[in-house]
Parts: structure tokens; C-alpha cells; sequence
């Protein structure tokens, strides 16, 4: 069967202003322990054929992306190491890989019948080539749709940026597409390794997220040759959601984060065949508004923290247990705890890179995000996906908002897992009471 994307062409795109030569970024001790991961965005857009030209929106994107290189000199870059032999990016400007594509039908068609497999043809990526001076690391795909609408892929190594700063590499390209000014500006500058409590000799470290990522360097990822994993999407209503976070039976406020993670979490356990306890599970939250940054700031600021056994008789207690345990896990996230560990990975002797999402199930908030960005007046964006690659271990949860129109409270749950657990959690009575609308099929 033939394909239905067809790729046309892969070019370098550049920026319109040469960086300064001799610039370099150094990279966080957060950026190097993402080093062997990848994100992969895919943004739809609803467009009629009718009023634009096949081929039209894509050379508009591609200089409007040009231009907004000049802003991000770190992106358009290449990684070298320094003295140390740490990576660093060389800000030479030798641009970012551009694909253009196009697809048979709708986009309307593609997302009726999209799986995993189909939705990352329209998101290229390449792995790191054994010469990285020469790799880039950022992939933009421009994929128009033969009978309308549009899909904008972005891929990059997580050791440059985080899905927080995927999205406002995005947001920016789409300012400059609108022909306005950046709204937020990207900042690049180090993160903070100390607080006045640090600089304090009688200081005594929050350990718990030192723990947690000491044990995860010191354990090799479960890596299953045999297991295929596939991805499954999850629209909720805000109706839905508020459904969900009533459930739990939580006194305090909580968020609809904390309510889905406990839904997915114990659905999850029940799928892999487990009833009287819950699986390993961590919890991935983006730290900008924690450490006082800007949400500009780009880089990695995404931190992983376990979530500790729960108990409960039945699966409606289970339920509100778990939801429990992941507010108050969220709430010991604060500042000094977080400089503390960044502190400790700057100054630990840590020989390589550890895989995050390699051992627990893993749960990630982009709730504090909108990926739903404008390009153009005539493109309506109706929907997004967002990958953390390569996922191994128990799986991951990504939770986004939903798209616009749905309400503040709607989200997006997007669920990779092994294959054989995906029917039992998409027939699981905890989920389907709340009738979600699937997005993406297995």
C-alpha cells in the first residue's frame, strides 16, 4: 500500500542575521541527563484547500522560520564539547533541517484514522549522526494536506530544550508568521546553582529528589527487547475532568493534572495485572514558576520525583489515595529542594546520563503550556500531540490542556504503554465511565 505522506524535499534553513562568531552556550547539569531523549510535536490545523494554494503556507513558513532564527542562535547551532568534554553549543548558525510534505486527503481524514505510526510520519527526526559536529538538532516537517489543512512537526534532542521549550520555539515562529513581535522572548542564560541557603555551611540538603535520581543513575533502564509499545490519545471534557477531580474526594483544591495522573495510575496498575498495589510510578513537573524563572527561559527545567505506595480497599479509595499521594508530592516540589539537586548533579561524579523514563511509569504535566498556536488567519489549529521519546520501562502519561473551545479544564492524556496492556486500559471501567474521546486509535 502506498504511503499516504509524500516527502518532497529536505533543506538547511538559516537565520537572516549571522550570529556573532566565538559564541558558545554551556548546558545545565538538568539538559545533560536528558541527553538521550527526543520530543517529538505534531500541531494540526484545519484549512481549506479553496482559498490556498498546495505549496503556498509552506513558503510562507519557511521564511517567516528563517527569520525567527535570529532569535534563537542556541537552535540554529551545534553541539562540541568543552574543556571538560561536556557538550556545549557552538552558535555558528548552520540552521535547522527542514522537511516539506504532502499528505493524501483531509486533515479532518488523517485524524479519523490516526495511530502512533501513521501521526510520526509527519514529525521527522534523525538520531544523532557519529559526527555531531555536522547533526542538527532541531527537525521542522511542513506537511500540507492535499484537500485542506495543515500539520507542523517539531523534533529536537531533549538535551537543548524541554516540551516547555518546544512550545515557545513554536509560539515564537508563529508571532513572527502573524507578522507581530515575539510575546515571549526566549531567555538563555544558566540556570541557578545557589540559593543564599546553599551558600549557607550549615545548609543541610533536601535529599528526596537527590534520592530519587541517585537510585535512577544507579539502575540500569528496563530495556524489553520483545515489548512493542504504542500510543493511545484521550480527550476530556472539561465537564469530564471536573467529573474526575470531584471523584477523588479531595479536601484541599487540586488540579486537574493531579486528578487525571491518579486516574491513569491506577487504571495503568490494573492493566499490567495488578490489584492490590500500584506501579512504580514518578511524576515529571515543569520547575520555571518553582525556581521564580521566566517562563521565556529555555532550556530543561522539567524535574522527575517518585510517588510512594498507596492504600486503599477498593478502586474508588485507591483512586482518591493516589490522587492524595501525587498532590503531596507536587507540594514538597519547592525551590530549595530543586537547587539542591541541580546543585548536587553539577557537583556529582556522574559518568554518563541516566535514561529518565527508563524504569518507573512516568507522568508528565505540560499543563502550564498552550500549544495552540496561529500560523495564519485561515488555519485553525484543532489539535496536538506531543512525544517523549524513546519510552521504555512501565510507559508514560503526558497530560496537555485541550484544544480551544473546550474550556479551561479540558485536556489531552496521551498514554504509551506496551501494546498488549493498551486494549485492557482502553476497556478499563475506571476510564470509560467518564467517556473520553479517542484521538489517537491502537
Amino acid at each position: 500500500m502506498a504511503s499516504e505522506v509524500s516527502y518532497i524535499c529536505k533543506r538547511t534553513v538559516v537565520s537572516t542575521k549571522a550570529v556573532e562568531p566565538g559564541k558558545y552556550f554551556p548546558l545545565s547539569a538538568l539538559d545533560h541527563h536528558m541527553e538521550h531523549n527526543h520530543i517529538r510535536l505534531v500541531c494540526y490545523y484545519q484549512g481549506l484547500r479553496e482559498v490556498m494554494e498546495l505549496g503556498e503556507i509552506t513558503k510562507k513558513l519557511r521564511e517567516s522560520l528563517s527569520e525567527m532564527l535570529t532569535h534563537f542562535p542556541m537552535v540554529s547551532g551545534r553541539l562540541t564539547r568543552d574543556e571538560r568534554g561536556k557538550w556545549k553549543i557552538k552558535c555558528n548558525d548552520a540552521g535547522v533541517r527542514v522537511v516539506e510534505a504532502k499528505a493524501k486527503g483531509s486533515v479532518e481524514e488523517w485524524l479519523a484514522n490516526v495511530d502512533r505510526e501513521k501521526e510520526l510520519q509527519l514529525v521527522h527526526w534523525e538520531d544523532m549522526f557519529h559526527k555531531p559536529y555536522y547533526w542538527s538538532t532541531f527537525y521542522v516537517q511542513v506537511t500540507e494536506f492535499e484537500e485542506g489543512g495543515l500539520a507542523i512537526g517539531l523534533s529536537c534532542v531533549h538535551l537543548l530544550a524541554d516540551s516547555t521549550s518546544a512550545t515557545s520555539f513554536m509560539k515564537a515562529w508563529a508571532d513572527i508568521s502573524m507578522g507581530n513581535k515575539i510575546i515571549t522572548p526566549p531567555l538563555f542564560h544558566p540556570l541557578p546553582l545557589t540559593t543564599q541557603a546553599n551558600k549557607n555551611t550549615n545548609h543541610h540538603p533536601h535529599m528526596g529528589l537527590i534520592h530519587h535520581y541517585k537510585s535512577l543513575i544507579e539502575k540500569k533502564p528496563i530495556c524489553l527487547k520483545e515489548a512493542k509499545y504504542t500510543t493511545i490519545s484521550l480527550g476530556f471534557s472539561a465537564q469530564m475532568v471536573q467529573a474526575c477531580m470531584s471523584m477523588a474526594q479531595f479536601n484541599g483544591p487540586i488540579t486537574p493534572f493531579e486528578a487525571l495522573a491518579g486516574l491513569f495510575w491506577v487504571s495503568l496498575s490494573r492493566a499490567k495485572g495488578l490489584r492490590n498495589e500500584l506501579v512504580d510510578m514518578s511524576i515529571c513537573l515543569d520547575m520555571r514558576k518553582v525556581l521564580g524563572l521566566d517562563t521565556g527561559f529555555f532550556g530543561n527545567c522539567m524535574v522527575y520525583n517518585k510517588v510512594h505506595e498507596v492504600e486503599g480497599e477498593n478502586q474508588t479509595l485507591k483512586f482518591a489515595e493516589a490522587v492524595r499521594a501525587i498532590s503531596d508530592v507536587v507540594a514538597r516540589m519547592d525551590s530549595e529542594g530543586v537547587m539542591d539537586l541541580m546543585e548536587w548533579l553539577e557537583n556529582g561524579d556522574v559518568n554518563s546520563p541516566t535514561m529518565m523514563n527508563g524504569h518507573d511509569l512516568v507522568c508528565g504535566s505540560l499543563e502550564g503550556v498552550d500549544p495552540y498556536f496561529v500560523f495564519e488567519d485561515r488555519l485553525k489549529p484543532i489539535h496536538v500531540s506531543c512525544y517523549v521519546e524513546p519510552v521504555l520501562g512501565e510507559g508514560q502519561v503526558l497530560i496537555l490542556p485541550g484544544p480551544p473551545g473546550e474550556g479551561p479544564l479540558s485536556r489531552v492524556v496521551m498514554v504509551t504503554l506496551r501494546e498488549e496492556e493498551a486494549t485492557k486500559l482502553c476497556e478499563d471501567e475506571l476510564i470509560s465511565q467518564f467517556s473520553p474521546t479517542t484521538l489517537i486509535k491502537f
